[in-house]
Formats: structure tokens, C-alpha cells, sequence
């Protein structure tokens, strides 16, 4: 056998197949063949057969005996020439079982009776090398070999002539493959729409007295009670759990890894729909000094009142601006950045024109300055007002 690795997993799962179909009988009469037609003495074993035929030379003296006794062998064999070489090297006795394939395909081994030329130098298939031999012993047999022969015996096709009316014939009749209708009858069967069997089962045969019991596989029900069934639609199980053996006090009991509710009450919780915890939270541990206050991350309303807010919907500022702190001489001055209205008047606008902010008269605003302050205001020489006056 050839230097390889050892086959591991599927690959040595189907190298054991193959090697499982290797037939004794079969080598036997493979090894006597070749004592007979050459005189070479094969030791039984597969590795045996495998070392005598790894070279190729047994079997190219093989096919030569068998065309020299073959006289009507087929024309293509005329175009095989069986000379083998008895050089070492591995491809020259791979070419040496190459023309044996070629020349047993030619005298007439199907293609797919054929093995491969690693099948015996590497001693993968010794089975099909041993299938092969013995196809070319059942041609033999086929072209009357002059010699010994093995194998088995070769097919023949066997052509038959029917003539119209036996063909009509064999219209009317169901093949055993389908079954027969022949002797068929009603007898048995009772129930509408029940199938009937194609071997036939005699049901008058069978034992009425295990019509009424289910086997184990199905279950028994013959001991069965509604005892211990509380519930509606409840499941009865097949090994028939007694269940007045089961301990009662646990019936009222639930395990930890559902939770429990013995001491579970409605104390502490004061939402609707709020949600029971499995640990049980004793909610009168909490301090009820907590429930009325707003902690610092949400803001707090402690101190909180209506007092400064003038606009409604207001916003309530989180760090609780004190609005009576503030100047409440400023809530009804517009600052700089508005503009004033206090001196404004409907003098030189016209009809859709814009009132500007800027235009306020800056001495009317220094005269208003010095009478809040108790000066004397400066005489200014503005001639407009002096017209004014004079005309007034």
C-alpha cells in the first residue's frame, strides 16, 4: 500500500465500508483463476492480492492468455497492444494497469465495471478489483474462452413477441406492485372510508378482548380518575401522577423563583396599577417626612408662591428667583435696549410710517433730568422753541 495518512472522521467511516465489501469467496475464485491459466500461487488476504497484483504484469499476462483463447474476441482488442514493463518506478506500473483496464474494456467489461488505477496501487478498492476480474471472466464465458472460466453467468436479452389480444389482456389486471383486487371484499371492514390493506388482513382474526385497552405506548387509561384534577381542561399525564400524594400545604405555597405573597399586602401603595416587587419592599420603612418635597435634581417648591409673576403661564425658575427682591421701580421701565415710548407722540407720522427708536428728544430728556434733581436747567438757544414762544 502506498505511503498515505491515515484516513480520520467520514474518510475512514467510508474506507471500512469499502473494505466491508471485500467477498472471500469472491478472492478465491480470483486466486484459483490465475493458479490455472499462468501457475502463480497468490497467497489469500487482500494485502496479498494487493502485493501480486500492484504492478500490473499478473494482469497483463492475464488478458494476453485470455485473447489468445478467445477466437471471436471483438474487433477493438486488435488495437490493444498487451506489453507490459517491468520497470520499478511507480508510473511505469500505473501504465501497466492502465492497458489492462484498456484492453478489458475492449474485449467487452462495461465502463462502470471497471476500477481505478489507484483502487489497486494504492490498495483503495481491493473489492472492485476483484469485480473487475471476475467481468472479465463472465466475458469469457459470453465469447466461449477456450479455457477456464469464473464469473458469473452473462445476460442475455430475451425478446418476446405479444400479439394485440394478449396485450388487451394485461389491461384488466393490477401488477403485484399495485396489489390485487382478485379476491378482494367487504368482509371486516366496518367503518366508512377505512383503507383497505394490499395484503389483506384478516380482521376477523384479531382479538376483540384488546379492542378496549390502549397500549402502553398511547398510555392506559384504566386506572384513571378525575381525582386530584382541579382545574378545567387540565392535561392528564400519561404516567398517571397520583396526585393525592402530593404534599397539600404546598399547594398555597409559591416558590422563590415565582416570589412570594404570604405577608404581601396593599400597605404603602398608593398608585393604582403600581407594580408588586418579588423582594417585597416594606414600603412603611421610607421616610414619610420625604413625600412632600421636590429633591434639589427636579427643582423644589418649598418656598415657592405666586408672588412677582404678573404673566400668565409663567415659568417657575428651578433655583427659586425671589421676585419680591427685586427693584419694583424697574417693572415698569423699558430699558435702553427697547427703546422709550415715555415722550412718544403721533407729531410728523404719517400713515403706516415706523416709529424710530432713537428719535427722542435728548434736551427734553436733560430738562426732565434737572427738575427731578433740583438744579437749575441751563437757557439754551434753540430757535424753534423761541418762535413758538414768541408766537404763543
Amino acid at each position: 500500500m502506498a505511503d498515505r495518512g491515515k484516513a480520520m472522521g467520514m474518510d475512514r467511516a467510508l474506507q471500512s465500508k469499502v473494505a466491508s465489501k471485500y467477498d472471500p469467496n469472491s478472492e478465491a475464485e480470483v486466486r484459483g483463476w490465475f493458479q490455472e491459466l499462468l501457475g502463480e500461487n497468490i497467497e489469500p488476504g487482500p494485502m496479498n492480492m494487493e502485493k501480486a497484483l500492484r504492478d500490473g504484469i499478473l494482469l497483463i499476462k492475464l488478458l494476453q492468455k485470455v485473447y489468445d483463447g478467445t477466437p471471436n474476441r471483438p474487433p477493438a482488442c486488435n488495437n490493444i497492444k498487451l506489453k507490459f514493463t517491468t520497470m520499478s518506478a511507480p508510473f511505469k506500473q500505473m501504465e501497466n494497469i492502465e492497458i489492462f483496464l484498456k484492453g478489458a474494456e475492449a474485449f467487452g467489461v462495461q465502463n462502470t465495471s471497471l476500477f481505478q488505477t489507484v483502487d489497486l496501487y494504492e490498495g483503495r478498492n481491493m473489492a472492485m478489483v476483484l469485480n473487475t476480474i471476475l467481468q472479465v471472466g463472465t466475458e469469457c464465458q459470453r465469447l466461449d474462452f477456450q479455457g477456464s472460466k469464473i464469473g458469473p453467468r452473462p445476460t442475455e436479452s430475451q425478446h418476446r413477441d405479444f400479439s394485440l389480444e394478449q396485450l388487451r389482456q394485461g389491461h384488466t389486471q393490477l401488477t403485484l406492485q399495485a396489489g390485487t383486487n382478485r379476491f378482494a371484499s367487504q368482509k371486516g371492514m366496518t367503518a366508512i372510508g377505512a383503507v383497505r390493506h394490499i395484503s389483506d388482513i384478516r380482521a376477523d382474526d384479531l382479538n376483540q378482548d384488546s379492542q378496549g385497552i390502549l397500549t402502553l405506548q398511547g398510555g392506559t387509561n384504566k386506572y384513571a380518575s378525575q381525582k386530584g384534577m382541579t382545574g378545567f381542561g387540565a392535561v392528564r399525564h400519561i404516567s398517571d401522577i397520583r396526585a393525592d400524594d402530593m404534599d397539600q400545604s404546598g399547594q398555597s405555597v409559591l416558590t422563590l423563583q415565582a416570589g412570594t405573597n404570604r405577608f404581601a399586602s396593599q400597605k404603602g401603595m398608593t398608585g393604582f396599577g403600581a407594580v408588586r416587587h418579588i423582594s417585597d419592599i416594606r414600603a412603611d420603612d421610607a421616610t414619610k417626612e420625604s413625600q412632600s418635597y421636590i429633591n434639589i435634581q427636579a427643582g423644589s417648591n418649598q418656598y415657592a408662591s405666586q408672588k412677582g409673576m404678573t404673566g400668565f403661564g409663567a415659568q417657575r425658575h428651578v433655583a427659586d428667583i425671589r421676585c419680591d427682591d427685586m427693584t419694583q421701580q424697574g417693572a415698569s421701565v423699558i430699558g435702553l435696549q427697547y427703546g422709550s415710548n415715555k415722550y412718544a407722540s403721533q407729531k410728523g407720522m404719517r400713515m403706516g410710517t415706523q416709529r424710530h427708536v432713537s428719535d427722542i428728544k435728548c434736551v427734553d430728556l436733560a430738562e426732565e433730568y434737572m427738575k427731578e434733581r433740583g438744579l437749575v436747567p441751563t437757557p439754551h438757544h434753540d430757535e424753534e422753541a423761541h418762535e413758538e414762544e414768541q408766537e404763543a
